[in-house]
């Protein structure tokens, strides 16, 4: 499984990709919403998931999620907002977009995992 990490922040890039990474996903990463569509665009295989930041230069999380929804072929992608934006409108409005998760900074690699596992995109192999 593939999986891309949207976040203008190296170190939660890291963070994100290691806990993917430890259950099976290949990860493939970007720094903000339009690096993140031009990745899409180079890719060849499919990609599963996509773990976005709100707050990015160039192209926001929000932004690219509304971009990634008018594409036919990237329908399928699942979108999970990774912020610290916690207030209930932003919430509303990211899933109102098109993201099928959100979850909040800071958070436990438990989490992460729980709301992959919600979405059905948690390898059975993992070991726990």
């Amino acid at each position: 499984m593939r999986a891309l990490i949207v976040d203008d922040s190296r170190a939660m890039r890291r963070i994100v990709g290691r806990i993917l990474e430890d259950v099976g996903y290949d990860v493939v990463e970007a720094a903000d919403g339009q690096q993140a569509i031009e990745r899409l665009e180079e890719m060849d295989e499919p990609l599963q998931l996509a773990c976005v930041d709100w707050n990015m230069p160039v192209m926001d999380g929000l932004t690219f999620i509304t971009e990634v929804r008018k594409r036919p072929e990237w329908r399928a992608i699942t979108l999970m907002m990774v912020t610290t934006e916690s207030e209930q409108d932003r919430i509303v409005r990211a899933l109102a977009a098109g993201a099928h998760e959100y979850l909040i900074k800071p958070f436990t690699g438990e989490a992460m995992l729980e709301k992959l596992d919600l979405l059905g995109l948690l390898p059975t192999s993992t070991g726990s």
